[in-house]
């Protein structure tokens, strides 16, 4: 990469986006104009803002190369990424968040449930899970763009992971919510273009649409002898049912993050930041058509990315990257693209872990101000409102830092799933029960929350053979690396934690909800007696 031309782009890509941080730090007067850009930002910023938070280096190049693995199948996701994580999000889901938050005066999303239910128990024990758990997901974008920096650049790793930390963490501590959602409307506007673009030079690498997906099908003889056994059946055709990688695609990859971006806090309160339910109704499109290019385009990429190698180096795309399927993209960009999109992707790539980073990083520092040490009673230190949560933007950033150090390489994707599936099992159920079921009880929705979490976990510790692996805590403990056998060692646990922390929410719902009734009519009773008496 020429120096001299990329970095007066770099500057005048920071100039705009460090202006965009000042108008937002201007804007931010009081704490709801910190935390929720004080209920009145414009749909479509909101829109962009969304979307470009749920589309991170995850997606772009942690998802990429998984879907070089996998095929066209996780085309799948990218259909319930517009349908539950846009549609419904904003037109079923959003509409009543917004309500709620208005009628309850809350800023976050374990505020929201916690003042619905009216238990304190469920924001805290809300905040820590997204405090503790969140970092692991920022980790994985930041790794994202590190290692995207790393491939195009050349430039080390931990340098580029320690300056896009330091810029996020300037933006997000000065300006809040609001310097968050213009800087990351910026972002999506470039990530549109960039995709779109990248998506049209793939098929005319690969000879066309149709050529191209004739070439990809015709090598379903080439797929590794390895996949072969686990129920791979080529690029363009879903695996085998009930086979390892079917399991692995539907249950962790198209289910776990599909049906959990419904429970995502950082994007659950996109929806408190607009003022009307109409507004929501218009980010639907415009959320809709940045979605379908983001997502679906990189899961034809990666697919596609085997055609080209294959046609210019005679290997597959995962071999060429060395087995490592988070340099795939990075790789094919370098190798595939004239040097002026490598430029300009390169800015792209860097607003997505801009954008996604620092949304993720408000909500920990949210949840460690509002959620966890407001209602522990610590309001400031020094006299400052936000002053906490600047704190928290500080100690999330440090803890995300650490482990991108950590995690092992090729774990953005399956890093996703697992953040996305957690929060689907411990929070979807008590959101759904809190608007639009109300004889959801406090006791239901904190016993809820608990199961939903720990089985979660407990799941990803003992059961899921990848996680279990890694963690080796069954191992020590039970000398084996899963307590139980296939297919559960590739079973998410959404498919499991979900229902049970549903069917535990119901049940005891139906059951306090009771007992409270017959409290209420003794009590009433009681009351008539003594004023016979």
């Amino acid at each position: 990469m020429n120096l001299v031309i990329f970095i007066p782009l770099l500057v005048v890509y920071l100039i705009i986006m460090s202006g965009l941080a000042y108008y937002g730090y201007r804007k931010t007067n009081t704490e709801a104009d910190y935390l929720i850009a004080g209920g009145n930002i414009n749909p479509v910023v909101m829109a962009l803002s969304y979307g470009a938070t749920f589309i991170s280096t995850s997606s772009l190049i942690g998802f990429g190369g998984v879907s070089a693995t996998f095929g066209f199948g996780l085309l799948w996701l990218a259909f319930l990424n517009i349908v539950l994580g846009v549609f419904v999000a904003f037109a079923v889901f959003g509409t009543r968040i917004r309500r709620l938050s208005k009628e309850l005066n809350v800023f976050t999303f374990p505020s929201l449930l916690g003042e619905k239910y009216n238990s304190r128990f469920i924001t805290v024990f809300s905040g820590l899970m997204i405090f503790v758990f969140m970092p692991a997901y920022t980790s994985i974008v930041l790794i994202g763009g590190g290692r995207f920096i790393e491939k195009t650049l050349g430039i080390n790793f931990n340098v580029g992971l320690l300056v896009i930390a330091l810029i996020v963490g300037i933006y997000v501590v000065s300006g809040g919510i609001k310097a968050v959602m213009y800087t990351d409307a910026f972002a999506a506007l470039m990530m549109l273009f960039m995709m779109a673009m990248f998506l049209f030079m793939i098929y005319q690498s690969v000879g066309g649409v149709s050529v191209g997906h004739s070439a990809l099908t015709a090598m379903q003889d080439l797929v590794p002898e390895a996949l072969l056994e686990q129920g791979h059946n080529g690029w363009t055709a879903m695996p085998d049912f009930g086979s390892p990688l079917w399991w692995t695609l539907v249950s962790t990859l198209i289910m776990g993050v599909g049906i959990g971006v419904l429970a995502q806090p950082q994007l659950a309160m996109r929806a408190m930041t607009v003022k009307d339910d109409r507004s929501l109704y218009r980010s639907v499109l415009v959320g809709g058509i940045f979605i379908f290019f983001m997502t679906g385009a990189i899961y034809m990429i990666g697919p596609l990315s085997n055609v080209y190698f294959y046609n210019t180096q005679g290997e597959l795309a995962l071999a060429v990257a060395g087995g490592n399927p988070d340099t795939v993209v990075p790789i094919l960009i370098a190798n595939m693209m004239p040097d002026w999109f490598v430029y300009l992707f390169t800015l792209t790539a860097l607003s997505a872990v801009l954008s996604t980073v620092s949304s993720l990083i408000h909500v920990q520092a949210s949840s460690f101000s509002e959620d966890i040490l407001k209602k522990m009673g610590v309001t400031s230190f020094f006299g400052n409102k936000t002053e906490l949560t600047r704190i928290g933007v500080i100690i999330g950033i440090i803890a995300a830092i650490v482990l991108a150090y950590v995690l092992p390489g090729g774990v953005i994707a399956r890093a996703t799933a697992f953040w996305f599936g957690i929060c689907a099992a411990g929070f979807l159920p008590v959101l759904i029960g809190a608007l639009f079921w109300d004889k959801g009880t406090a006791k239901a929705a904190n016993a809820s929350v608990v199961v939903g979490f720990t089985v979660s976990i407990v799941g990803f510790i003992f059961l899921h053979e990848k996680e279990a692996a890694a963690f080796g805590i069954s191992k020590v403990l039970f000398g084996k690396s899963t307590l139980l056998g296939y297919p559960m060692t590739h079973v998410d646990p959404l498919f499991y934690a979900l229902p049970l922390s549903a069917i535990v929410f119901i049940v005891v719902s139906l059951v306090t909800g009771r007992d409270k009734q017959v409290e209420q009519h003794d009590d009433v009773g009681l009351d008539h007696d003594i004023a016979s008496k």
